[in-house]
């Protein structure tokens, strides 16, 4: 009955016109808030910039040398690796391996000493606030009830997602566990934060196993887990898969993993999608056969509300939970965000030959992943109908075809001079973007009144779309059965003699947004 009533609920929703505001999940370009450019500024006062550019270009090279080990290691790994379960290795040798990263973390992948921790604040952090902060912000559109309160950043660095999750969340958290292993980026960190009010309860760990450590067993849950531009450091990929089974075992909600957008980045994205996406599902087989086993019914109903709480489907960015439609093709899911340069970003980053632009393209991986099963929506455009261009025009009326010379002309003597100079004023983007974090305000972000649900029914846009003439092109990601099960990456082409709304809504559209089935 009630899934009868679900067309009939987003029919009532959902019009051509709300379509295109519940599909927007891109951003123009990013300011970086007034209070992180100043903690940056203060903090790099204090520092040694001597050979600073220097500095800049050997963490560039650092990173390129990590890229490449990485990549060496994953070509040579297959997807049956993946399934293979890490509670069970073959030999003893296999075992100290796996549980190398409880010692290990931070030797393995970049160390980050004095000179590289003020190379990072002054080129890096801007570019990964700007993109944590556009997935974030993601996560809480398609989750509305979602608002975190106990959260764990794993990789912290200098707390560039803090400074994201307390923009897109200013008053939920309560208690911040960060784990990092560079005590460097743990004091950059605390200096960036020092002076500033409202801040959340905030520890900082070397590793996961010093937090299981230190806190008691039924608080090590957290809301929200992320892991930002973290993974990639870490060249093996058993180190690595253990790292993102112990992160999903601390999470309660939602966990988001976060890393370059580069083809290694992809890789590493979809392989940890994968065997999360497999480690539930074969949790969920296992829980189902224990309740077809179950003696008694009070044990039946047990195991049943334990099976709801199984399970694992994809927040964002993929709409379905099946094997990616990219992962053995030459193209790579990733995204865009452009920021403004900072002062520091200008100063000491370089340009070979050619002038500094006061902007920057930050490309990004990620996936938000939550427990449960995901929600059984309508799709966006079930029992809604839509004109083509031609019945469009057999609907107008003469009287919308006379133009009123009047109204398109106005007479002098209509204009009215303004009162003064402040009416004239053109408000811009930066004033009200340009605010603390860190302070209370008065106003509460204003909702948006349609969202785009967590059904299966919308599409992400892959790259961006080809606009010819009256027709759009774009390469979309989407789910292939009502149940998100599995997907497909389509070419979707949108005529506007054949359907001049989605026409208008694709033309509109941007690389990153929703697309509606």
């Amino acid at each position: 009955m009630a899934a009868a009533l679900l067309p009939e609920t987003a029919s009532r929703l959902l019009t051509p016109e709300t379509l295109r505001t519940a599909a927007k999940q891109s951003q123009g370009i990013h300011l970086v808030p007034i209070s992180l450019r100043r903690a940056i500024k203060r903090y790099l006062r204090d520092q040694d910039k001597t050979h600073m550019h220097r500095k800049v270009l050997l963490l560039s090279s650092s990173f390129e040398r990590a890229k490449g080990t990485g990549a060496e290691l994953a070509a040579a790994s297959t997807r049956s690796a993946l399934l293979d379960d890490p509670h069970a290795p073959a030999s003893a040798e296999q075992r100290t391996a796996r549980w190398k990263v409880q010692s290990s973390y931070g030797d393995i992948g970049l160390r980050y000493r004095e000179d590289e921790t003020v190379a990072y604040v002054a080129s890096r952090m801007p570019a990964i606030y700007a993109a944590c902060h556009r997935v974030l912000r993601e996560v809480r559109r398609r989750s509305p009830g979602f608002a975190p309160k106990n959260v764990l950043d794993f990789g912290a660095g200098p707390s560039s997602a803090l400074w994201a999750m307390r923009a897109v969340w200013p008053k939920s958290i309560e208690r911040v566990n960060l784990i990092e292993p560079s005590k460097e980026m743990q004091r950059a960190g605390q200096t960036l934060l020092d002076n500033l009010k409202g801040l959340p309860l905030i520890h900082s760990y070397d590793s996961i196993q010093e937090l299981n450590r230190s806190i008691e067993k039924h608080e090590r849950r957290h809301d929200l887990v992320i892991s930002s531009y973290a993974l990639g450091e870490i060249p093996s990929l058993n180190d690595r898969i253990t790292i993102v089974r112990q992160l999903w075992d601390l999470t309660k909600d939602v966990l988001v993993l976060l890393e370059p957008g580069t083809p290694q980045g992809s890789k590493i994205i979809s392989q940890m999608r994968s065997y999360i996406l497999w480690m539930e599902k074969r949790k969920c087989r296992k829980s189902e056969k224990s309740t077809g086993a179950a003696p008694s019914k009070m044990k039946s109903m047990v195991l049943q509300e334990d099976l709801l709480k199984d399970g694992a489907f994809v927040v964002a960015p993929c709409p379905h939970d099946g094997r990616c439609p990219l992962e053995n093709s030459d193209k790579y899911c990733h995204f865009v965000q452009r920021l403004e340069r900072t002062s520091s970003q200008r100063i000491y980053k370089r340009s070979k030959g050619v002038p500094l632009r006061g902007f920057e393209d930050e490309k990004f991986c990620y996936v938000a992943l939550r427990r449960g099963k995901r929600p059984e929506e309508a799709w966006p455009l079930d029992g809604m109908k839509f004109d083509t261009l031609k019945e469009r025009h057999a609907k107008r009326s003469p009287e919308d075809l006379i133009i009123d010379y009047d109204d398109q002309f106005p007479s002098g003597e209509d204009e009215e001079a303004p009162d003064s100079d402040e009416d004239s004023l053109v408000p811009y983007a930066s004033d009200t973007q340009e605010l603390s974090l860190f302070h209370e305000s008065g106003e509460e972000e204003e909702e948006e009144p349609i969202r785009a649900d967590l059904g299966g029914g919308w599409g992400r846009i892959i790259y961006s779309p080809i606009r010819r003439g009256r027709q759009v092109q774009m390469d979309v990601c989407r789910a292939t059965k009502r149940d998100a099960s599995e997907g497909a990456f389509e070419r979707v082409v949108v005529t506007q003699s054949k359907n001049p709304a989605l026409h208008l809504q694709a033309r509109k559209s941007l690389w990153g947004d929703l697309w509606p089935f």
